[in-house]
């Protein structure tokens, strides 16, 4: 199995220097959804008609000094490639406000492009969804706001079509490097859905991880 090196945001020299704030009376909380690309956590969150933080749009930029890299290229499935702070900050104001600014970062560029208002409208429950969500459940117990922590476990093989598919679609990055990044992050998907599960997330299938949040909607 290839080697894949995660670096907890806890242990990001500089991330979380000071302890991050807490929220003693959320107007909402988060329900972290992370899963392997191509998982079906987009289409998980349009079928549930929640308000959604995208969290890959707090990626850096793809000229940063500081990306990690493997393949000869920028690794964008190490957490060192996201600024975990924002995302972190962003789902404080979205908890405390339900409100917030987010950037908003275009893939086949690599770059930020601008910021958009993320509204929750008067909703209690908001989910962030992202390959990093894993990363922010301590925090979010820490700050009061953790709802719920879900990692979606669906078959590598499919996660490698679906992910394949959708990224040549949109162009993301050139097809010999989609197909390398794909079978790698295949042959690693059971070591992640670990990882992800040992940092606090529950692993379900998309159908069961529905119905769980379902279930959470109807009581908040």
């Amino acid at each position: 199995m290839a080697q894949w090196s995660p670096v907890s945001v806890v242990e990001q020299p500089g991330l979380f220097d000071e302890p991050s704030r807490s929220v003693p009376d959320p107007v909402a909380r988060v329900v972290l959804l992370c899963g392997a690309s191509g998982s079906g956590k987009t289409s998980l969150t349009r079928r549930l008609g929640v308000p959604v933080l995208q969290l890959d749009d707090f990626y850096l930029d793809g000229d940063h000094p500081d990306l990690p890299r493997r393949f000869g290229i920028v690794d964008w499935d190490d957490p060192r490639s996201w600024d975990a702070r924002a995302a972190m900050e962003a789902i404080l104001d979205l908890a405390a406000n339900g409100r917030a600014d987010v950037p908003v970062y275009d893939i086949p560029t690599s770059k930020r492009t601008g910021t958009t208002h993320l509204d929750l409208l008067g909703e209690n429950i908001v989910i962030a969804e992202g390959i990093f969500a894993a990363e922010l459940v301590e925090h979010c117990e820490r700050a009061g706001v953790l709802a719920d922590a879900v990692c979606l476990a669906t078959p590598p093989r499919v996660t490698f079509w679906r992910r394949l598919l959708r990224d040549l679609s949109e162009s993301r990055k050139p097809p010999l490097t989609l197909v390398r990044r794909g079978l790698a992050l295949m042959r690693d998907e059971p070591e992640l859905i670990r990882r992800w599960t040992t940092g606090g997330c529950r692993p379900l299938s998309v159908p069961n991880a529905e119905a769980a949040i379902e279930a959470l909607l109807r009581r908040s």
